[in-house]
């Protein structure tokens, strides 16, 4: 957004030549020109987004957009357009896009997010220049949820840590009380990795994939939560002080002694298996009971 405020304020028409990119970029903030307030309102006819309809962004969708491309910009110097979570793009609405990446209308700018570029089709990644953004350190997230959040400090170093350097993500952990529902997830792992082959928890295993084929809006970061606390118990084996779970570190020194390496890198690919499947729509209930019967060997 303030990118888009940036190439269309009216007070960059009017600003010295000599202006600070920098400060140009701060006042957008709060500028209040026409365009600015259009933008931040949501209600600009050029500045567009797309976001997936379901799981998936579809080609009718990039249709739609391709079509409105067609036309020259109503009313902005330069038409901002942004395809949020690009992975989303089933084939055909990836490869719909491609002319329109290929050669971008005048006066337009496309911006594609996603988390890692191997989820696109490697003819858009192709065409597309790639802007990398790092994560923000631990430690100024903890101080931010402290701050300006007034979460506890112990709840805000778990969180800064399961967050993996996403400002928004560490935001939404603590509005929606994340760490009781992962304390949940870590007891259920322990329960169900702390078993002998002998002791084979079948019941358990398909009672837990039950309750989290319940809960699919909320899957997606399970999966993560249960991707670190097998990454814990590796980790601690080299560096346990750089745990991720780090209030859970002496459950997570018991169970990695029960474990090898081995054992445990398949356990990361058991859970990255089921993460690729999910978001190829597999079958959810059947994918998870796969899951947890392999984390439980």
């Amino acid at each position: 957004m303030r990118f888009a405020m940036a190439c269309n304020c009216s007070y960059q028409q009017s600003a010295p030549e000599e202006q600070e990119r920098e400060d140009y970029l701060h006042i957008t903030d709060s500028c209040d020109c026409r365009s600015c307030r259009k933008i931040r309102s949501g209600n600009h006819p050029d500045i567009r987004q797309t976001e997936p309809s379901g799981a998936f962004i579809r080609i009718a969708q990039i249709r739609e957009l391709c079509h409105t491309l067609g036309m020259k910009p109503y009313e902005a110097r330069t038409r901002v357009v942004t395809i949020a979570n690009a992975q989303t793009m089933n084939p055909e609405a990836g490869n719909a896009l491609l002319k329109v990446l290929e050669e971008p209308p005048d006066r337009t700018v496309l911006i594609l997010t996603t988390i890692q570029e191997s989820d696109l089709l490697p003819t858009i990644v192709s065409r597309c220049p790639q802007i990398r953004f790092s994560p923000i350190p631990r430690e100024d997230l903890e101080t931010l949820l402290v701050e300006q959040e007034k979460v506890p400090q112990d709840d805000a170093a778990v969180i800064a840590a399961l967050a993996d350097g996403s400002y928004s993500k560490a935001f939404a952990m603590n509005r929606t009380r994340w760490i009781r529902r992962r304390n949940w997830v870590l007891r259920e792992l322990e329960s169900l990795m702390g078993r002998g082959k002998k002791d084979f928890p079948t019941a358990h295993v398909l009672a837990m994939a039950e309750n989290l084929s319940k809960n699919k809006d909320i899957l997606p970061d399970v999966l993560e939560v249960m991707k670190t606390w097998v990454r814990d118990l590796i980790i601690c084996k080299y560096a346990p002080e750089k745990l991720i779970n780090m209030d859970w570190a002496d459950r997570i020194q018991e169970a990695s002694h029960a474990l090898t390496i081995t054992a445990l890198l398949s356990k990361v690919r058991a859970i990255q298996t089921a993460q690729k499947h999910l978001r190829s729509n597999a079958n959810l209930k059947l994918t998870l009971e796969v899951l947890m019967m392999q984390l439980a060997k």
